[in-house]
């Protein structure tokens, strides 16, 4: 299911912020995209910020356990979350990134909705988190109409999720979203 411009595989717009996992129900983990960087909020409602600046190398997106077998994008659990059944919309999903500053790889973790999520939805999410590091605009997803704009063009990519049609949508999602909202630079 396909929540159309509201949401993208597991990104969803939540009181006017984007949030990766479900903050919908009490006492759920989700990473919240804001103007100074990602807002990884625990189960025990702590929370760990990572300014936009320390991200480098692209994202990975998993569902499931933390380290799927050969790159993939869901492990047996995060299939079954998202079927109906006693384990839909439990486990979650972790977000991969490496941080300089020190260096380190790093994952912040996500409760999952729910809906199904789109395999197309994540690596299409997937490509356009990580064309923004790539282009050293990554802070761009921490405003909020900008990642409106390109997910509404995300979400209408119909093609094989090639990589080379990943890198194209990704592309064209960047350029259609237009500059940032003035003032929501990196912090």
């Amino acid at each position: 299911m396909n929540h159309g411009e509201s949401s993208l595989g597991p990104l969803e717009l939540v009181d006017g912020r984007w949030v990766l996992g479900d903050c919908g129900r009490p006492g759920r983990a989700c990473v919240e995209f804001r103007p100074d960087g990602l807002h990884a909020i625990a189960r025990d409602s702590g929370v760990e910020v990572i300014p936009w600046g320390r991200i480098m190398l692209g994202f990975g997106i998993t569902l499931g356990g933390r380290y799927p077998n050969r790159s993939e994008t869901y492990s047996q659990m995060g299939v079954l979350g998202g079927m109906p059944g006693p384990f839909r919309g439990r486990g979650g999903g972790y977000l991969h990134m490496t941080l300089r500053h020190p260096y380190e790889d790093h994952l912040l973790f996500f409760d999952r909705h729910p809906r199904w999520y789109r395999t197309k939805d994540i690596l299409t999410l997937r490509a356009v988190m990580s064309q923004l590091v790539a282009d050293g605009e990554v802070h761009r997803l921490g405003d909020a109409d900008w990642t409106a704009r390109a997910v509404a063009h995300l979400s209408t990519f119909d093609g094989w999720a090639t990589n080379r049609a990943l890198r194209r949508v990704a592309a064209e999602a960047v350029e259609s979203a237009g500059s940032p909202t003035p003032g929501a630079g990196p912090k």
